[in-house]
């Protein structure tokens, strides 16, 4: 599934537009992938309509409350995936309500310990999806296999 991630934010996020299931499947596709990915891929991309439904109120977005995991969480999120999600929320590159969106598709996964490397990704599909605009600098650390969690 990763694999297909990473060829949407390859090929179609220059664009800024996040394309629709039917345009995605039918690339996917022809750039030779299998349906059962392309399937999981779509589903799990589906993920983003549903919590877009159940949105929260900007009051969410103002709050100045920390974040517990709850155990099952815990168990797909190490702590480097954790002080990296908080990094990113307490420099202002993702929002409560965008942190919550992201562990909700980590959780989709149902992988434990999700690396470090597939949660940037999400946090970009995250962004894509949303439309925010994505600046050099934040692209570059998403893009960038280096990041040390500080101490």
């Amino acid at each position: 599934m990763f694999d297909i991630l990473v060829y949407l934010v390859e090929n179609y996020f220059h664009s800024g537009d996040f394309p629709d299931a039917e345009t995605i499947s039918k690339r996917l596709s022809a750039a030779g992938f299998e349906d059962d990915d392309i399937s999981e891929a779509l589903n799990w991309l589906s993920g983003f309509e549903q919590t877009e439904q159940g949105k929260a109120s900007e009051a969410f977005n103002s709050s100045q409350g920390f974040r517990i995991y709850a155990d099952e969480e815990l168990s797909s999120l190490t702590a480097d995936a954790r002080g990296f999600l908080l990094f990113l929320e307490n420099s202002g590159i993702i929002t409560a309500l965008q942190r919550e969106i992201i562990v909700e598709r980590i959780l989709a996964i149902a992988e434990p310990g999700v690396d470090l490397e597939k949660i940037k990704l999400i946090v970009l599909m995250v962004l894509w999806n949303q439309q925010q605009p994505v600046e050099g600098l934040v692209l570059e650390l998403l893009a960038s296999s280096e990041y040390s969690s500080p101490q």
